[in-house]
């Protein structure tokens, strides 16, 4: 812990003694006192607002600025309770859950049930911006309760509305994405120059894929120079193992964890010296010399398909719906020792092959160790008689995936490259191009579920590749007073201000995480701290020999 706590002042130390630059340029001695013309400024709030970025270099061809814009002192931002609204007899489903917001009959029946109950309600519509794929609008009305000047306050103020028989939550309207809205914000950016960087980006999962670990932890582990945590995982057990990516993995040249169908990632070449965003499905099969079988899946719970975008006969939908779990008893699923030391136990049949592709055994329930070197190949329903007919002790049985681009072209790997999953897509050829629709943040008669993800602000990590072939990597603080986040199109306006030609949104909410020379250098927003993850993108020092 002393070290870490060291090692946070240190970075701390260089960055608050240097003035604005903007991201990805050299800190020099002249660059104290510095203030960035307009266009360099963050895309935030109304023009004028102080801004400030300081940046260091932390191993030859990468950078670390950190970006604070706004004022801590808005006098129109405030703390209030958002009450979740029941159906309600107007409703047009009565009987659906309550949610953050519903249809203006449903808001207006509440907040007269709230006002005869002695609170001072008021009714809010919402509205978003249209998308590349997404016409935005009226997403709904909310309803809510005070305005007060502190958390505390506020908080008091739920605690009353649940005694009456109502549910809420406290939340800050700094929270809400009003373009008037005067801040902080607090973003830091890496930035890698091909030119100049010697060493490795490599993505990291840990010591397997089915567990969870800490951004600083795979970080300390590699000995990095910096981090930030990567692409979406499975967290809740319920939706397969947690640690799992949902969505695309490859790790040193090797698939992992198939696509999300469609759905953009970023894809690390050549150890950082080229990157790209690319929209990637997959095909996968196991074949004797007599007969094959398409797969459905790599190294994941058969049956689950976490963000959906899975196969034909997927319920509910074989599209991506980010963060619903999809399922279909009838899967064949393959397994490599990344996995984790055992592959997943349930009904149905597993075919164990060793290094040469040779059925070592035939393993019904399913469940178990995988030798050295092999896989596995697991059966569920309706698939454990075609594993059954197609696998025998003794034979070979080869197991093949393949990656396809956005026109079903393959995507060319090697041990130098590395892919993890996100969306949306945030810029495209320089200009804004945000694809929540495409990417399942659209979810079909739930616009709460858009509102809470998209719409408002929140932690965010942002990764993409700028004019000059640069891969930058970025998080922004979110969900408190001293850092507001940021919303989906935020998000694209600051990557594209940061320059990036092409930009992706990873994981973020709790989830966002940069760690610089052993320190997390953001504010994690989980209330217990730093959130274990399922995988990061690591900046390694040059080492000779590699």
């Amino acid at each position: 812990m002393k070290k870490r706590l060291s090692a946070t002042g240190a970075v701390l130390g260089v960055l608050t003694t240097l003035a604005a630059l903007p991201a990805g340029a050299e800190a020099s001695p002249h660059a104290v006192g510095y203030q960035p013309s307009a266009r360099q400024t963050l895309p935030l709030g109304p023009d004028g607002l102080p801004e400030t970025r300081t940046t260091t270099t932390l191993q030859p061809g990468v950078t670390l600025t950190r970006i604070v814009r706004g004022n801590t002192d808005d006098p129109a931002l405030h703390w209030t309770v958002e009450v979740s609204i029941p159906g309600g007899d107007t409703s047009p489903d009565p009987d659906a859950p309550p949610t953050a917001l519903k249809d203006l009959a449903s808001a207006d029946e509440l907040a007269a049930e709230l006002r005869r109950d002695g609170f001072e309600a008021g009714v809010e519509e919402v509205t978003t911006g249209a998308t590349a794929d997404y016409r935005g609008g009226t997403l709904g009305w909310r309803v809510r309760i005070g305005a007060f000047d502190t958390q505390t306050a506020a908080t008091a103020e739920r605690t009353r509305l649940r005694a009456a028989g109502y549910s809420g939550s406290a939340v800050y309207t700094g929270w809400d994405g009003e373009a008037t809205d005067r801040g902080p914000w607090r973003v830091d950016v890496l930035t890698i120059d091909p030119r100049r960087f010697r060493g490795t980006l490599d993505a990291s999962y840990g010591p397997d894929l089915e567990n969870r670990e800490t951004t600083s932890a795979l970080s300390a582990s590699a000995t990095a120079t910096a981090a930030v945590n990567a692409g979406f995982f499975v967290l809740d057990p319920k939706a397969g193992a947690p640690g799992d990516p949902a969505g695309v993995g490859v790790y040193d040249g090797r698939l992992l964890s198939e696509p999300v169908a469609g759905r953009p990632a970023l894809v690390v070449h050549d150890n950082g010296r080229r990157t790209e965003i690319a929209r990637l499905t997959w095909q996968g099969r196991i074949a004797t010399r007599a007969a094959s079988l398409p797969l459905n899946g790599v190294n994941r719970v058969p049956g689950l398909i976490r963000n959906c975008g899975g196969s034909a006969g997927d319920t509910p939908t074989s599209l991506p719906l980010h963060d619903v779990t999809c399922t279909n008893p009838d899967e064949l699923v393959t397994f490599t020792p990344d996995y984790g030391d055992s592959t997943p136990e349930g009904a149905g049949l597993e075919a164990v092959l060793d290094a040469h592709e040779r059925v070592v055994e035939l393993r019904s329930p399913r469940g178990g160790a995988i030798p050295r070197g092999g896989s596995s190949v697991q059966a569920t329903g309706e698939r454990v008689a075609d594993l059954a007919t197609l696998a025998h002790v003794g034979d070979r049985l080869r197991v093949s995936t393949t990656l396809l681009d956005d026109r079903g072209r393959r995507m060319p790997t090697s041990p130098r490259t590395d892919i993890v999953n996100a969306g949306p897509e945030l810029v495209r050829h320089g200009r804004i191009h945000v694809t929540p629709a495409t990417d399942g943040m659209v979810h079909p008669g739930d616009p709460s579920w858009y509102y809470g993800w998209v719409h408002k602000r929140n932690p965010r990590t942002l990764a993409g590749v700028d004019g000059a072939g640069r891969t930058v990597l970025v998080t922004a603080d979110g969900r408190s007073t001293g850092s507001l986040g940021l919303s989906i199109g935020e998000s694209a306006e600051v990557a594209r201000s940061l320059g990036l030609r092409d930009a992706v949104n990873l994981d973020g909410g709790g989830s966002t995480t940069m760690v610089a020379e052993g320190a997390v250098l953001n504010s994690p927003s989980d209330a217990a701290g730093e959130r274990p993850v399922g995988d990061a993108l690591l900046i390694l020092p040059h080492r000779h020999g590699t």
